[in-house]
């Protein structure tokens, strides 16, 4: 007969806690949560339709890049680079491994914070990209952007993930709810100055199967429940791994939106 192995026991909650908070958040790579969580991808594509608008530009910024992994996957895609390409990054962490990742292909990554003006001149590029800005600074994109230069991103939409969000911090205010409504975005676009030309939105499904993923998450995505520590919230923790081992996966909801705009010739 053949010799079957004994069923794994099932990994403590103080074990998995320690795991989901001893791993490194630097970085947007998200190959950790392996087999711990899932999220639906959106149908767009964002990473390989970000390699065909570099291939047409000259001058190329992405935004808010992380550790630059989606950039450089795009570049190592792309069937032409720009002559320049210009990525920036507030986090210090982030800064360094963006630099020492995208370095190789000739970008250049610049230490900018979030909240602050683009530390380039007026009509330098003729692609802007992001994926998942904090908040795109709209006046700032247009006025960096060439006559007739494309802004190209992925945004994280709505009410995010917000059941988990809600699990920790209980009901949220419409207006947490409403924040990075994409009706808004576009709206705040055009008083920028940008003509819209694409904008599409997708709710998408998001399991987390252990208590390590949960915290991983909330550790490395801040906003979600500011503040977070496993201290700080070791009821609710205690709470939600029980529930998932006896109800299977925690599910969630992520919303994104495509976002395509363009400066126009006359401004």
């Amino acid at each position: 007969m053949p010799h079957e192995e004994p069923p794994k026991e099932p990994r403590s909650y103080d074990d998995l806690v320690a795991e989901g908070a001893a791993v490194p958040t630097e970085g947007w790579d998200f190959s950790w949560f392996g087999g711990r969580a899932t999220e639906e991808r959106p149908s767009w594509g964002y990473a390989l339709a970000l390699a065909g608008r570099l291939a047409g530009a000259t001058a190329a910024l992405d935004v808010q890049t992380g550790g630059g992994e989606v950039l450089d996957f795009a570049l190592g895609r792309a069937v032409a680079a720009p002559v320049l390409t210009v990525a920036t990054e507030g986090w210090p962490p982030n800064v360094a491994k963006a630099t020492a990742l995208l370095r190789p292909r000739g970008t250049v990554v610049v230490a900018a914070p979030e909240d602050a003006s683009l530390p380039f001149a007026d009509g330098a590029f003729d692609l802007v990209s992001s994926r998942h800005p904090v908040s795109p600074n709209w006046a700032e994109i247009t006025r960096v952007l060439q006559p007739g230069g494309t802004y190209f991103a992925q945004h994280v939409g709505p009410g995010s993930a917000f059941e988990l969000v809600e699990y920790f911090l209980g009901p949220q205010p419409d207006r947490s709810r409403s924040a990075r409504h994409p009706d808004r975005e576009r709206a705040d676009a055009v008083v920028a100055g940008l003509e819209i030309v694409d904008l599409r939105a997708e709710r998408l499904r998001m399991e987390f199967h252990d208590i390590a993923a949960v915290v991983h998450f909330l550790r490395k995505v801040i906003w979600m429940v500011p503040g977070f520590t496993v201290e700080a919230y070791a009821d609710r923790l205690r709470s939600l791994h029980a529930r998932i081992e006896a109800d299977g996966p925690f599910v969630a909801h992520s919303t994104r939106h495509l976002f395509e705009a363009r400066r126009p010739h006359h401004r």
